[in-house]
């Protein structure tokens, strides 16, 4: 099989074989993701911040 045949059985099979989502399914699923990723950037900075935080009081006292 030559990758130039492999390449065009994946598109038909893309075509015809997958069920893909409508286009308002894959903004709203877009727009979750996004929020979440959003959300979960800042609990990880909010973790940082207080570690930052702790280490540095820590550093202090010597």
């Amino acid at each position: 099989m030559s990758v130039v045949t492999y390449i065009k059985e994946s598109f038909e099979e893309l075509k015809s074989q997958v069920t893909w989502i409508s286009f308002s399914e894959a903004q709203k699923s877009t727009v979750v993701v996004a929020l979440f990723s959003v959300l979960f950037a800042l609990a990880v900075f909010a973790v940082d911040k207080v570690f930052q935080l702790g280490l540095e009081q820590y550093f202090n006292l010597f």
